[in-house]
């Protein structure tokens, strides 16, 4: 059995000296109070026929509502803590984090009563630079930040 496949793009930028890098909040319930260790690169389920990097593109315009401008650069592959394969792809770029527009996805909630709600796959996006980033991002795709880090030449 194959490891889950997903890519996804670390969108980063420079304010003066400081190298930023751009993380996505998950939505719904289960992450609703969560912050330090819940962040993470916007990415998606790469599709069967599907190359990883237009599958980078998609997911990230679905879910921060705009499409990156650029083209993504390989940085590296990880596997999460569940085991999904992820690759990551670097952009440099910007983007207004408050005005983010996610794509919804419906889940039964609360567990269990019948009732299905919509909730945002992305309900927050913020800038960080690679300290805080560290602090924020998941466990499992901290990696992705090493990788970047070194392949700017340590900034």
């Amino acid at each position: 059995m194959t490891a889950p496949h997903s890519a996804g793009i670390i969108l980063y930028r420079m304010q003066g000296k400081t190298l930023e890098v751009l993380l996505a909040h998950p939505g719904g319930p289960f992450w609703r109070h969560r912050d330090h260790g819940a962040w993470m690169i916007p990415k998606g389920g790469v599709e069967k026929g599907e190359d990883a990097a237009a599958c980078a593109i998609r997911e990230f315009e679905e879910e921060l509502g705009t499409r990156p401008q650029g083209t993504p650069r390989f940085l590296c592959r990880i596997r999460q803590t569940g085991g999904k394969v992820v690759d990551a792809f670097a952009l440099e770029g910007d983007l207004d984090a408050a005005s983010i527009v996610s794509n919804d996805f419906t889940m039964e909630y609360p567990p269990k009563s019948g009732e299905f709600r919509a909730f945002p796959e992305i309900d927050a996006a913020a800038w960080y630079g690679l300290e805080e980033a560290r602090a924020r991002i998941l466990p499992s795709q901290s990696p992705i930040l090493d990788a970047l880090e070194a392949d700017l030449g340590g900034l």
